[in-house]
């Protein structure tokens, strides 16, 4: 049941803290034609802007709105005529004494007939959440990435043909939404022997309904029919407005398609490191959101992801794994830890060793020595498609000497005490290769 209730009045006169009535002609308007949602999910904060037609008459009207059981926040509340502006005049905002969760707008009006409005306000208890769906191709070179947004509704109202626009960012807010909403008294307790009713005036604009004018700069325009995803810069924010329209009820979520884009290249890199991940390798899917990927237009919102894979021409899926990310920039890597895997396999062997080089004091104390350990890695891939490895080894001392045997991969230096492999290995394939490391120790680091 709808908790926004506006009603038409025509009064003649509004006196102290009574309504006085007299000739009254009382009118249900009808329902919201369109509305639009621009839901800022780090601060628990929405701008909607709804259009409604009114019937005014020339003279003095009065608008009444409810908003019982809502997150709305009072003080936030605008209304303004789309056509004839020059010819109507919202005079006040009044919120009447002992009527809590009630207001009545004073406008004037020089012509009579039907006339499009646009009411704007705050509100709390709806949230936006962004995930994906990666499907690989067969070989895994390329992937389909397809982007939804599911989005909550908990605000008290139900939303029909709602357009929906995301801002990715985040804002410093004076008030919470939600503690406004439900504050007895809009714009705090009246005071002692106050008996006029309260009227919203630009002094007593709250905090949360300053930072809406900055949503109100994101929203203009918001009545054009959406061809495509609109993705907009608004200084260190990000706006995205999602295609078409959707009805939100309240209590409900909602899964809304943000993108899809098809074969984005990407490299599939199992990694092994023993002190960070333990005795697996992780897969890890990686791409850039740029244009040679077929991205970078827009930052990517953070999320979840969930990773598939096509593993046959009858289009039948294998489940690879999910992985959470972070908002991406344009021009970013993004590295996707979909976790450990089975079926390639790094198992390392100390095969030797032996301390030499040893250095002593005048006394025939040792101060220093050489460790010398001979190591094999066998690498294994049990996969029916090729896969790329990333051994990381970590020594004790940044102090040391590497010597590679019958190695056919990349080798390179991380740091001072960590050095990296990669290699390829073809389906079904095992490799092993040796090196030996010496650290140097005491005196003998020197």
């Amino acid at each position: 049941m709808k908790r926004i209730l506006l009603i038409l009045l025509t009064i003649a006169a509004l006196s102290g803290q009574k309504l006085v009535l007299a000739k009254v002609d009382l009118a249900i308007l009808p329902k919201r034609d369109t509305a639009q949602l621009t839901i800022y999910n780090s601060a628990d904060l929405t701008l909607v802007r709804e259009r409604r037609d009114l019937t005014l008459k020339k003279g003095s009207n009065h608008l009444q709105f409810s908003w019982a059981n809502t997150l709305i926040d009072p003080t936030s509340l605008d209304i303004l005529p789309t056509t004839n502006a020059d010819k109507i005049n919202v005079l006040s905002l009044t919120f009447p004494p002992r009527m809590r969760n009630l207001g009545i707008w004073n406008i004037q009006s020089r012509i009579s007939g039907n006339v499009p409005v646009e009411i704007t306000y705050l509100t709390s208890g709806l949230s936006w959440r962004a995930f994906y769906i990666g499907t690989l191709n067969s070989g895994e070179k390329t992937m389909r990435l397809k982007g939804y947004v599911r989005v909550t509704n908990r605000s008290g109202e139900a939303y029909e043909n709602a357009q929906v626009r995301l801002i990715v960012g985040k804002i410093n807010m004076v008030d919470k939404i939600a503690n406004l909403a439900r504050r007895q008294h809009p714009f705090g307790r009246p005071g002692q022997g106050l008996s006029a009713p309260m009227t919203a005036t630009d002094d007593t604009i709250s905090g949360a309904a300053k930072a809406k004018r900055v949503l109100m700069e994101a929203g203009k325009g918001m009545m054009a029919k959406p061809k495509e995803i609109k993705k907009e810069g608004l200084s260190e924010y990000f706006l995205y407005t999602i295609e078409g329209a959707e009805t939100i009820p309240n209590g409900w979520s909602k899964r809304l398609p943000s993108f899809d884009i098809e074969q984005i290249r990407i490299v599939s890199l199992y990694k092994y490191e023993k002190e960070r991940y333990g005795n697996q390798a992780l897969r890890f899917l990686s791409f850039k959101n740029d244009k040679d990927h077929k991205l970078g237009d827009t930052p990517i919102p953070g999320g979840i992801i969930k990773v598939f894979r096509n593993v046959d021409e009858g289009g039948h899926l294998s489940y690879e794994g999910q992985s959470t990310f972070k908002y991406i920039p344009v021009d970013e890597d993004v590295e996707l830890n979909l976790g450990a895997v089975s079926n390639v396999i790094v198992r390392p062997k100390l095969m030797d060793y032996k301390t030499e080089q040893y250095l002593f004091d005048h006394k025939g104390n040792i101060i220093g020595w050489d460790e010398i350990r001979d190591f094999e890695i066998e690498v294994k891939n049990t996969r029916r498609i090729p896969a790329k490895v990333e051994i990381t080894r970590n020594f004790n001392t940044s102090s040391w000497d590497i010597k590679k045997t019958a190695f056919s991969g990349y080798y390179e230096k991380v740091d001072l005490d960590t050095v990296k492999f990669s290699l390829n290995l073809n389906a079904h394939e095992t490799k092993r290769f040796n090196y030996t490391l010496t650290t140097h120790h005491g005196r003998r680091a020197d």
